[in-house]
């Protein structure tokens, strides 16, 4: 058998780092973790030396005596922690008392081991630790995975809801799972497909698109499927439909609920079988596409009414992202704004307009039904028809009329939306929505300016900053941006 010379990967072994003055005690713990835990034993005969081997050597348990000459163990219990927040500590002593116990675990100490110990007790001690350091670890490279993640050509913003989505497209693009996108009206359902296959490995190949709605019955099933030459009347030669144009490559079938029942017939054998029969054909053809549908309808009431099938609904659903609506993200209006405003001043020759935070304030606070698209197209509206070098508040009544009147019809104080969900879900979904709106007003007021924000809603600036991060507000959002 040839010899494999590749290299492999092998993951860093797991450390104990033990702390004791008494030698006969240091080795007997050595050897008993090393048989026992699978991961290597490191040793300190002091607490000062200890804290510079989790500086150079970070270990994944610590398990350190209390009473030592130059550091005892709870002033190395703070030490460590402040060092290295996922290190799981463990204190023993031979002259412990409920206090101390107490005292340590509040300190942040995983566990506490009082002399003499059972030694299957501390192994399983240690390796519980072992575990739980591991998760930490873990769960804190994923989480700079995630905000490290590039944002898909097209999506602008940083909210939560914004974030779950295309780490969710990430997810499942490189594979070929059937994707359902929903969404309201101008939540970028298309910019969702296209992003799904610019990711996936099917992207070297042109997605192809299809406007189910466009098309009527007749010319959709021709379109999709293809037909023979003869078929109907005026099929004068062979056409290769849209799913043999495909082949290869991603096929989006765009507000799929208004595909008739006939043809969601067909589409049903494509998926269940991955074949396709053209008109006027006997034969069927194997094909290697990835569907991807899109709906801003609501299909299970179509389904109710008979106008869906339910079986195609199963086969589309094997994966749903919905595309959050801009009342879900409403944090990154500020930064939509900026993006859309940057992006036509500059298409249309008007580099010089700038929006003042009076305006801004009054577009974050529209209720945008047509979401991104309209907020995308009255931006478009207002820098090709504003007159000056400012966009005013005139601006908007006068090209935005519903926003004027929007404003004018809604109480700020009506809550009794939250009235009906249960009490604590009802006061928590109430208090983020008014910080979240209160954080994004005041940071608009000052140009992101977070120092003087702060001053002006009485709060220190850490403390602001603290709910910024709460509530995933970004400062630099509110800044205006110059072209």
């Amino acid at each position: 058998m040839a010899k494999n010379n590749s290299k492999q990967l092998v993951a860093a072994p797991k450390q104990v780092l033990i702390v004791d003055d008494e030698p006969d005690m240091l080795a007997m713990l050595r050897l008993v973790i090393e048989k026992k835990c699978d991961c290597k034993v490191l040793t300190a005969p002091s607490g000062v030396l200890a804290l510079e081997i989790i500086e150079e050597r970070q270990p994944d348990v610590l398990v350190s005596d209390i009473k030592m000459p130059d550091l005892d163990g709870l002033e190395l219990l703070k030490r460590a922690r402040s060092l290295d927040p996922t290190l799981s500590i463990v204190i023993m002593t031979g002259y412990g008392t409920i206090d101390i116990a107490v005292q340590a675990l509040k300190d942040g100490a995983y566990d506490f081991l009082q002399k003499p110990f059972d030694q299957d007790h501390i192994i399983r001690v240690v390796k519980n630790g072992l575990e739980r350091t591991n998760l930490l670890r873990t769960n804190i490279q994923l989480q700079q995975r995630l905000n490290n993640l590039s944002l898909p050509e097209g999506f602008i913003g940083q909210s939560p809801a914004l974030k779950a989505a295309l780490e969710l497209l990430n997810r499942v693009a490189d594979t070929d799972a059937t994707v359902l996108i929903r969404g309201e009206s101008g939540t970028g359902k298309e910019l969702a497909a296209r992003a799904l296959h610019a990711l996936s490995g099917r992207h070297h190949k042109k997605m192809v698109t299809v406007n189910c709605p466009a098309l009527p019955e007749n010319v959709l099933e021709s379109e999709l499927f293809g037909y023979s030459k003869g078929a109907f009347t005026g099929a004068l030669k062979d056409k290769k439909g849209l799913f043999l144009e495909a082949e290869g490559s991603t096929i989006l079938l765009d507000e799929i609920a208004d595909i008739p029942v006939s043809v969601q017939t067909k589409l049903l054998r494509v998926l269940q079988e991955k074949e396709i029969q053209p008109l006027g054909q006997n034969k069927t053809i194997k094909v290697n596409v990835r569907v991807v549908a899109s709906t801003n309808q609501d299909l299970e009431a179509k389904i109710e009414a008979g106008e869906f099938r339910e079986d195609l609904f199963y086969r589309l659903n094997v994966v749903t992202v919905v595309m959050p609506s801009l009342e879900e993200m409403r944090e990154d209006i500020p930064l939509l704004v900026h993006h859309f405003l940057s992006q036509f001043t500059q298409q249309y020759g008007r580099e010089g307009l700038s929006i003042p935070t009076e305006v801004l304030q009054r577009l974050y606070q529209k209720r945008w039904q047509g979401n991104v698209r309209e907020l995308r197209n009255s931006i478009k509206r207002l820098v090709l028809l504003a007159v000056g070098g400012n966009i005013e508040i005139s601006d908007l009544s006068t090209l935005l009329p519903e926003t004027a009147e929007a404003a004018a019809s809604k109480d700020p104080w009506d809550i009794r939306e939250y009235y009906h969900p249960p009490y604590n879900e009802a006061k928590a979904a109430l208090i983020s929505t008014f910080s979240s709106g209160y954080i994004s007003n005041i940071l608009t007021s000052h140009g992101g300016n977070v120092t003087n924000a702060a001053a002006a809603c009485g709060l220190e600036r850490q403390a602001l900053q603290r709910l910024m991060r709460r509530y995933q507000i970004v400062s630099t959002d509110f800044k205006p941006k110059h072209p």
